[in-house]
């Protein structure tokens, strides 16, 4: 039996598309909705989808809330902005039937300016299928999957519609940053100023270069020059927390 496990909030324009993609092979779709104003809810159920409720307390706490309403010998976990392709679903269901594994990574692509991106964040390899029990979620931005063993890798694309816009891409860049300084912060990790100015360098020359994302053409050079901007952001957002701890309310005065 397979659970496919859906967080969402305010995805009325995703919701179905990913629903529908998982259809075909899950025996149970659950969405954990965090407090959706739109339609997200109303359109999951009338996909025949259980939908719960949980207030956001963080991404991985989300996640292990939401694998304890799982019924399923194996989770598929997917985001509401996500779309199986034919061939990963055909490779999921083959992976179940062999049980080689206990668990599986997918390979995300992004769609961004009016096509995949070939190059410039691949392959993005992510822990999503799994034995029900063989994985937990930690950290607070970008959950890290935990797991003994080895974990297999599957055939065919996860498609991620994640940005709206340049805008929205930029926008989640921010918060992203902000909730990666303070995370920082909370296990004691300094400002550095060898960090802001090396690692943002560092860190676009490996998505432009290393990775290839110059074959992505314009497309590679946004995302690389908005690699160098999260970074950037990320250990300015640490130096302004610690001035304020240092300085308190006097820090904008």
């Amino acid at each position: 039996m397979l659970s496919v496990l859906i967080r969402a909030r305010n995805e009325e324009k995703n919701i179905q598309r990913v629903i529908k993609s998982a259809q075909p092979i899950a025996d149970e779709i659950i969405v954990l909705d965090s407090g959706s104003k739109d339609n997200t809810v109303a359109l999951a159920k009338e996909l025949g989808a259980k939908v719960f409720f949980k207030e956001w307390e963080g991404y991985s706490k989300q996640l292990n809330y939401g694998l304890s309403l799982c019924q399923g010998e194996w989770v598929l976990i997917l985001d509401a902005d996500e779309e199986l392709t034919r061939d990963l679903r055909s490779s999921i269901k083959q992976a179940i039937a062999s049980q080689e594994y206990q668990v599986y990574m997918l390979n995300r692509r992004t769609y961004y300016l009016g096509r995949f991106l070939s190059h410039a964040w691949q392959p993005e390899w992510r822990v999503r299928l799994f034995k029900k029990g063989a994985v937990r979620f930690e950290g607070e931005l970008h959950e890290r999957a935990i797991y003994f063993g080895k974990a297999g890798k599957l055939k065919g694309y996860l498609n991620h519609y994640s940005f709206k816009s340049l805008h929205h891409h930029y926008i989640k860049s921010i918060e992203y940053a902000k909730i990666m300084a303070r995370s920082m912060k909370r296990e004691g990790k300094g400002f550095k100023l060898y960090n802001l100015l090396i690692n943002p360098l560092w860190d676009a020359f490996k998505v432009y270069f290393l990775k290839l994302g110059f074959l992505d053409g314009v497309r590679g050079l946004s995302v690389a020059f908005s690699t160098f901007f999260y970074v950037f952001l990320k250990y300015l957002f640490l130096l302004e927390l610690e001035l304020e701890e240092r300085y308190g309310e006097e820090l904008w005065k």
